[in-house]
């Protein structure tokens, strides 16, 4: 499954709405933390990781975690990542 940035964002946006219902995407900040914006656990956060699994296709591993700590840089990476997965 091959997304374009603007529907990877809109996914990530929908399972943080979902998971955190208080939560206006309006509101986030593309390039700062997302956990602390919008304040979730590493509970929280780890829910919001296997919902990415889940609804994407893409498990992100413990040692990419660094990799997606804004908004922008998990858009970045999951596009990456599914482009790199689908067929040529």
């Amino acid at each position: 499954m091959s997304l374009s940035s603007e529907q990877v964002r809109a996914e990530v946006l929908a399972i943080l709405k979902r998971l955190a219902p208080e939560v206006d995407p309006a509101q986030i900040v593309p390039d700062q933390v997302l956990r602390t914006q919008v304040d979730l656990d590493s509970m929280d956060w780890l829910n919001v990781l296997a919902c990415i699994h889940e609804q994407l296709g893409v498990n992100i591993p413990e040692l990419d975690y660094g990799k997606v700590v804004t908004l922008d840089s998990m858009v970045a990476y999951l596009t990456a990542r599914l482009a790199a997965a689908s067929p040529a």
